[in-house]
């Protein structure tokens, strides 16, 4: 399995951008040059566990909450994800993120079956 460096480095840009650091900051707690902190935002570098230990303490986040994108039982970090993007929305949004969350599951479901279906042919 090949880790997505890409999804590493932005949750890590959003959880210090949360946090209301500067890369700068960051990287000073992190204890790693602001450069190397640049390159695992973008996705350019493949960061290390020690760096992602350390990324994690500082931002007061688990690993989890940076390597989830790449765990594949990371259901309850996602679903605290969605609660967190739910937060803040009134009735009307909620309907509607209801309805296409609902439609989106009928459609992955419907073709998770066609495909089987096509496998056995």
């Amino acid at each position: 399995m090949e880790l997505d460096y890409k999804s590493i480095g932005k949750r890590v840009k959003i959880a210090r951008i949360k946090a209301e650091l500067t890369q700068n900051q960051l990287s000073e707690t992190a204890d790693m040059s602001p450069t190397h902190l640049s390159n695992i935002e973008t996705g350019t570098t493949r960061v290390s566990l020690c760096a992602i230990v350390n990324l994690a303490n500082a931002l007061n986040v688990t690993c989890d909450e940076l390597l989830c994108g790449n765990i594949i039982k990371a259901k309850p970090e996602f679903e605290r994800e969605l609660a967190q993007i739910l937060s803040d929305c009134d009735e009307y949004e909620i309907r509607v993120i209801r309805d296409v969350a609902e439609t989106v599951k009928e459609s992955l479901r419907r073709d998770s079956y066609l495909r089987k279906m096509n496998r056995n042919i």
